[in-house]
């Protein structure tokens, strides 16, 4: 059983369908007007049928006021590190700090995809190698406090005497999806956030549990609190009674249903995949409200609990 104490955060996952490209931009317009936290946007830059993340990102940016931005997830063997780190700080600087990074190592259903149009082709183990060498190359083009030019010579990224910076407004979280134990080792080790979601797992909380596991053990042999790393739990979700989705139906059966997520598996960001404006405006004004008030009452009686 973790809570890991964090202040919860909402947020939408939206795809972004090119043929109908505004859909996209009303519905992260709506995400904020409900009060929701963050908008992410599905990557898959090989792919016609999408318009580019990054593109749509930055035009977000611009309409929005507050609420934060991510790809979930970006696809790291179509975008270079270095290039990456500096449009990222580049739109947290304009942006007033509302990006977050949301990376992973690509799929391995679209490795024919990707390489067609430029990009890496790596296998599995090669994909997390890659994934390791990316975090501090990017890390190391924010670092503008470390006066050498930055070196990473690795197996798959060599940058030789970079020119550091931009710094982001904000300290940008790096979220990675996991499915795996050397994954979450990583996570465990370098990352800010594990991204884990009802959208493949079968069991989710003994998904959550074994997962928390070998992040807290390899944030802590790295020195790390693992209090320090938030969980990002993503699912699908109807207002409608759609018995396929993780949870539908009324408000009251979502906050039931998610609450344990908070309480015992330590998930402090939920989103929700759901391209219906309906469904994400009881999101944001009814069902987030209510879980925030719910996990606030049920840690205060656990610390009262404590005391007493």
């Amino acid at each position: 059983m973790s809570d890991y104490g964090h202040e919860l955060r909402f947020g939408t996952f939206i795809t972004p369908h090119s043929q109908t490209p505004q859909a996209s931009v009303e519905l992260a317009l709506l995400s904020e007007r409900v009060g929701l936290d963050l908008v992410t946007f599905l990557d898959h830059p090989y792919q016609p049928a999408l318009l580019d993340t990054w593109t749509l990102l930055s035009y977000i940016a611009a309409k929005t006021e507050r609420v934060h931005l991510s790809g979930y997830v970006l696809n790291l063997p179509s975008r270079h590190p270095a290039f990456l780190a500096r449009a990222a700080a580049s739109l947290d600087l304009l942006s007033s700090g509302r990006v977050e990074l949301g990376i992973g190592p690509g799929d391995t259903f679209a490795l024919d995809a990707v390489a067609a149009t430029g990009g890496a082709r790596r296998t599995a183990a090669e994909a997390l190698d890659a994934l390791e060498e990316a975090l501090e190359i990017i890390r190391g083009i924010w670092d503008v406090s470390t006066p050498s030019h930055l070196s990473v010579h690795g197996e798959h990224y060599d940058i030789a005497a970079a020119l550091r910076g931009p710094q982001p407004a904000h300290d940008i979280s790096i979220w990675l999806p996991a499915g795996g134990p050397r994954g979450r080792r990583i996570v465990g080790r370098k990352a800010d956030g594990w991204i884990s979601g009802g959208l493949w797992m079968a069991d989710v909380e003994g998904e959550l549990d074994r997962g928390n596991h070998f992040i807290d053990a390899a944030a802590a042999a790295a020195g790390r609190d693992p209090r320090e790393i938030v969980r990002i739990f993503d699912f699908h979700g109807s207002v409608a009674g759609n018995g396929r989705s993780f949870v539908h139906g009324a408000p009251e059966r979502w906050v039931e249903k998610l609450l344990p997520l908070a309480i015992e598996q330590g998930v402090s960001v939920f989103i929700l995949v759901n391209d219906d404006p309906a469904a994400i405006t009881t999101w944001g004004e009814e069902i987030a409200p209510a879980l925030r008030s719910a996990v606030a009452t049920e840690r205060r009686n656990t610390t009262e609990e404590r005391v007493a």
